[in-house]
């Protein structure tokens, strides 16, 4: 007598269903996708009790013959593909034919459709088996309403989440739909109350806008970038908006929704020096590539794909970030206005010529910046000036910050910082600890321009320290450092000067409530407007807000 037995097909469409169907929210994601390869441009939702007691979703696609309607709840019943080559490349949502029926077997389904021209059908179904066949008069598309979901399976109804938690969940799967497929209207409902409810658009911001509100909306900058066979478009947040909470975080890959928390580190990973450690900017990517080159058929949901070149990817996305973040659009508005900071000049008069700090040491690189003016200097900490657009404010500390900042990194990943003989060597005094990751560290120390050696007890002697500013405290930031070696938190090497560029920017760069010379108010906008990312310092806050004229007009009653 054998042990082993085939399972009852009622039974093995339930723990298939186990993979498919894991909560309410995992209905509605499917039959959304079905209703979106339909060609549908209307979809209605209605759940109710958090989609425990109801969830129905209505289409106006291409509809279904009977005959294909009752093939679609069978298993492995698709119209998407053939064989297994039409896996590569697949371009609809669904194409395992495993939804439907998975969702009939644990609820009890009705099915209504009808295709163009044709006599429509309703198919019930409780539990995976079929109760019913009727005729149905309706306009070309599918109803599918599912109800008592998990009713023959309670072990499975006992896990689901309070109603407010599933209904979140819905909300969340019919928003990423929404997302990548602006131009599609969505109606949400639960309990009778909309929850989200968006018409079709050309324009991907204002599908955020709708979703979210203007004021996430206004916080997003457009990213477009292509590179080899990947094509990357979207929206980043300006780094001054980023929170340790409240982000979004969606990516698309050929349009379909997928987690990659990867894509999303990258993606942070290009934010590197512009936001504060434990902030989480909002970032809504897709990723278009050649179907050879993803296969999305790795996950029993699809929820996950997996890159041919993972690597490349994942580079491709920070760099494309970094590059979104550079220009001065991601400067912070002012007020109620919205645009980008223009980097045309006007000519004001201002003069001066006292002797000039040497802020920015010359080289073939300067931009010539006599014609660079700044409007003035107030509460001797912020730097007005003039642009095309309207006029723009400076934080001269952070602007400052920025600038030293990418001027270290590029010396320390090239030939080495700059290091200068102190004429005073600084004897510091250190715990246990960081005497150890003095000495761990010996090297990359003496790379970024400090030559350390021991001398007493828990003492140490500095013979050198980076070519300091006239305002560098080289004994404090070194301190700095040694603590951030002890305390363990630098990673790689590349972190650890990223790390001490960003300690010692904070430390060389000039003060609030510091007084500039004119010439050094030109030097400083225009090094700033020449850094990568000039828009905000290495902690995330700005380093420029910007008032439009059309916002000064207002203001003053002129439009």
């Amino acid at each position: 007598m054998t042990t082993i037995a085939i399972l009852p097909p009622h039974v093995a469409d339930q723990i298939a269903a186990g993979e498919v169907v894991e909560r309410p929210a995992s209905v509605v994601k499917e039959l959304v996708e079905n209703a979106l390869d339909a060609g549908a441009r209307t979809i209605r939702i209605e759940i109710a009790d958090g989609g425990k007691s109801l969830i129905r979703v209505s289409d106006d696609g291409a509809g279904m013959s009977r005959d294909d309607a009752e093939l679609a709840l069978s298993r492995h019943a698709t119209s998407k593909i053939r064989d297994a080559v039409d896996l590569i490349g697949v371009g609809t949502f669904g194409f395992r034919g495993e939804a439907l029926p998975a969702i009939a077997s644990v609820s009890r389904l009705e099915l209504e459709t009808s295709s163009d021209g044709r006599a429509g059908v309703r198919l019930s179904l409780a539990g995976g088996k079929r109760e019913g066949c009727e005729a149905a008069v309706r306009q070309p598309g599918t109803t599918v309403t599912v109800r008592g979901l998990f009713f023959n399976t309670p072990a499975r109804r006992k896990f689901l989440r309070a109603q407010a938690t599933e209904t979140r969940a819905a909300v969340e799967a019919v928003t990423q739909l929404a997302l990548a497929r602006p131009d599609v209207a969505f109606t949400f409902t639960s309990d009778d109350r909309a929850l989200i409810d968006v018409r079709p658009t050309t324009r991907p911001i204002e599908r955020v806008h709708a979703l979210w509100g203007r004021e996430l909306a206004d916080t997003l900058l457009p990213i477009v970038h292509r590179e080899g066979p990947l094509e990357l478009r979207g929206f980043v947040q300006r780094p001054a908006q980023a929170k340790p909470t409240g982000r979004k975080g969606y990516v698309f890959v050929r349009g379909r929704p997928i987690r990659d928390p990867f894509i999303v580190r990258a993606a942070e990973a290009g934010y590197r020096s512009t936001i504060a450690p434990g902030d989480r900017p909002s970032v809504i990517l897709f990723l278009d590539l050649p179907g050879d080159a993803v296969d999305v058929n790795v996950h029993p949901a699809k929820l996950e794909v997996r890159f041919r070149d993972k690597f490349f990817v994942e580079k491709v996305v920070e760099e494309a970030v970094r590059r979104a973040l550079g220009p001065l659009a991601a400067a912070a508005p002012l007020g109620t206005g919205g645009g980008s900071i223009g980097v045309g000049f006007q000519v004001s008069g201002f003069g001066g010529s006292g002797s000039t700090l040497e802020m920015f040491p010359r080289d073939s690189r300067t931009p010539d910046t006599r014609h660079l003016t700044p409007v003035l200097q107030v509460f001797d900490t912020y730097i007005i000036f003039q642009t095309d657009s309207g006029v723009a404010i400076i934080d001269q500390h952070s602007a400052h910050e920025r600038v030293l900042y990418e001027r270290a990194m590029h010396q320390l990943t090239g030939d080495g910082a700059t290091a200068q003989r102190l004429l005073l060597p600084l004897t510091l005094e250190f715990t246990a600890a960081e005497l150890e990751a003095i000495e761990a560290h010996r090297e990359l120390l003496r790379r970024v321009g400090y030559e350390v050696e021991p001398f007493s007890g828990r003492s140490v002697v500095v013979h050198t320290a980076p070519n300091p500013h006239p305002r560098f405290d080289a004994a404090r930031c070194f301190g700095e450092l040694v603590a951030d070696l002890a305390g363990g938190r630098f990673g790689g090497l590349a972190n650890r000067l990223e790390r001490f560029a960003a300690t010692y920017a904070c430390r060389a760069a000039i003060k609030a409530g510091q007084r500039l010379e004119p010439d050094e108010m030109r030097e400083l906008v225009v090094r700033l407007l020449s850094a990568t990312l000039p828009a905000h310092d290495v902690h995330g806050r700005p380093t420029v807000v910007q008032l439009p004229k059309e916002e000064l007009e207002r203001r003053f009653g002129r439009t």
